[in-house]
């Protein structure tokens, strides 16, 4: 009596999970991409505190929050938005100094992407092109996050 007891718990315990979603599929294999955009950080991006949160007029924002900790991602030349996971041998992305010196340069890099809860996910391989700082500056956004 008390092994069938044990054995319905964990038959309802494994359909609650279920149900709930805990047990769900496992992550789809990546894709390789090759994705072209600039490297943002993602805080000024979805607040848009700094404006548009791209280029020379979010330099230094965009480093203070590599070195703080809010994750870098990719706005792709595609429209999508990408987290970056991982760039080529780095170890930890915060705080990196390549990651920081690469803050708001347009990049071309062969990649990994993951997605997953409609998330894009990148690990990259390898920076093919560095085009440098995008240059969009305060003459042409005004002063962010107050006008001009």
């Amino acid at each position: 009596m008390m092994r069938a007891r044990k054995r319905a718990i964990r038959i309802v315990l494994a359909g609650a999970m279920l149900a709930l979603g805990m047990a769900g599929p496992a992550a789809a294999a990546p894709q390789r991409i090759k994705v072209t955009g600039e490297i943002i950080d993602s805080w000024c991006q979805v607040s848009q505190i700094m404006g548009v949160g791209v280029g020379t007029a979010h330099h230094q924002c965009a480093i203070w929050c590599a070195v703080g900790g809010i994750p870098v991602g990719i706005q792709g030349d595609d429209g999508k938005t990408y987290v970056l996971l991982k760039v080529e041998e780095t170890a930890d992305l915060v705080g990196n100094p390549a990651i920081v010196d690469i803050q708001t340069d347009k990049i071309t890099a062969d990649a990994d992407l993951y997605e997953r809860d409609g998330v894009n996910y990148l690990v990259v391989s390898k920076v093919l092109e560095n085009g440098g700082i995008v240059d969009l500056n305060h003459k042409q956004y005004g002063i962010v996050p107050f006008g001009e």
